[in-house]
């Protein structure tokens, strides 16, 4: 399975007491208009008419998880086999409605009745619904269709995914804490942790030739490498080799990593650089042992598509109404603006290699968070455009014009009580998220 292409169950429920060669042909176009939608579809596109034959196609939607179950209610029927397809298939449940002819006579199909009667009764069940109400060939009924598809490709390919935590975060960093128990209830995400001690230790028992592989990629686009410290810079790259290999062998889809003071002090070297070339592998990973950010990260690196940055947002311009996003240098190498410098750097504050350092590239961006503001679990948004300025501070930075008045976003952004950490990426993908926020039964908050 895949977020680009979804496995998609189809079952078509109807009663014979409706006027049944109308609603075949709606089926047809139903089903007609489907074809657009690049999905692996089970099932097939055929009226059942009572519990029997739910039965029969059951096997066949159990036999592999599916991204969708969509129940195309062709006429009115009672909730019976609905309810039964709810609680049998593990897979999020859409229903499509479609809209009747208000011709005088008698209900042809009585659809969205159905949808309704179903809604109750699954709701008695605890089993969350979407639905789609449009005609059988509206384009725009597949544009939903593909959104609350992808939005459950996604909820499957973050069920079972494992990630890496090296050490604890810093002290007063409560933005970094996270629920262990709530990660795994909510996303199925489970979490394998090490003293950073004790990863310092492993790291600093390998060759230093582990290092060359990465130090030739770097060279490729840091024209200054071989300036820097060669000692720390190699150090830096040991401890990417590590995580890499890790994450290879042990299926890691992010990392976390308590990246201060421990890595300056104790081997001496930054982690910056490591988590930049993780960040390029579409391997996410983030600093101060941010979880929560590396599980924001995950989910919109699947929900785009595109690698994704854990940044700060450190400055506010209220005259120009643009704000700046930092991190130290952990912004993949895609992002860079290639019209300006592109380099490795030393630590603003501790001296020491090594780091990315470029202004972000132009183009349309979408910004997110699981946040834990006011002490729930909450799916933070905002959209804007970064634009083209000369790199704002040391270290991965970019400049950019939210979809808000900058004041009117600092004063929303406070007042939620959003982490310091949020997770940027090119384009604009809310709307997936929206819909993966509902499935996940997450609240959304819009910045912009």
């Amino acid at each position: 399975m895949s977020v680009d292409t979804p496995r998609i169950g189809i079952v078509a429920l109807g009663r014979p007491t409706f006027d049944v060669p109308y609603a075949e042909e709606i089926l047809a176009q139903a089903w007609k208009n489907l074809q657009t939608l690049d999905a692996e579809f089970v099932g097939e596109p055929k009226l059942l008419f009572d519990a029997d034959a739910v039965k029969e196609v059951m096997p066949k939607l159990q036999e592999k998880p599916l991204d969708m179950l969509l129940l195309l209610q062709v006429t009115f029927t009672d909730a019976t086999m609905t309810v039964e397809l709810g609680k049998a298939i593990d897979a999020p449940l859409v229903m499509w409605s479609y809209p009747e002819a208000r011709t005088g006579g008698r209900l042809r199909l009585n659809s969205f009745c159905g949808v309704n009667l179903a809604s109750h009764a699954l709701s008695r069940s605890n089993i969350r619904l979407d639905y789609v109400h449009a005609a059988a060939e509206n384009p725009k009924a597949i544009e939903e269709l593909r959104l609350l598809a992808r939005a459950g490709a996604i909820v499957n390919q973050l069920k079972g995914s494992k990630l890496k935590l090296v050490g604890e975060h810093p002290d007063g960093f409560d933005a970094c804490n996270f629920n262990e128990q709530e990660l795994a209830d909510r996303f199925g995400i489970s979490v394998d942790r090490i003293p950073v001690i004790d990863f310092i230790d492993q790291v600093k028992e390998l060759p230093d030739e582990v290092a060359d592989a990465p130090y030739e990629r770097r060279a490729k686009d840091f024209p200054n490498l071989a300036d820097l410290d060669q000692e720390a810079t190699c150090k830096t790259l040991k401890v990417y080799s590590k995580l890499r290999t890790e994450a290879d062998e042990k299926d890691y889809a992010g990392v976390a990593v308590r990246c201060w003071p421990d890595f300056f002090t104790e081997y001496g070297c930054a982690a910056c650089g490591a988590l930049a070339l993780l960040n390029e592998d579409r391997t996410p990973s983030g600093c101060e042992a941010d979880m929560m950010g590396v599980v924001t990260s995950l989910t919109l690196q699947h929900a785009s598509g595109n690698s994704v940055f854990n940044t700060d947002l450190v400055d506010v311009n209220v005259e120009d109404d643009t704000v700046v996003f930092w991190h130290c240098g952990q912004a993949p190498i895609d992002m860079a603006d290639r019209d300006q410098p592109v380099q490795g750097t030393i630590h603003s504050n501790r001296k020491l290699p090594l780091l990315s350092e470029f202004a972000l590239k132009p183009g349309r961006i979408t910004m997110a968070r699981f946040s834990q503001g006011h002490g729930k679990l909450r799916l933070i948004l905002a959209g804007g455009e970064m634009v083209r300025a000369p790199l704002a501070f040391s270290g991965t930075a970019g400049t950019a014009k939210l979809d808000t008045p900058v004041k009117d976003f600092m004063e929303k952004m406070i007042a939620e009580g959003l982490e310091h950490h949020t997770a940027l990426t090119y384009g604009d993908h809310r709307p997936v998220l929206r819909a993966l926020a509902k499935r996940l039964g997450i609240e959304v908050v819009e910045l912009t």
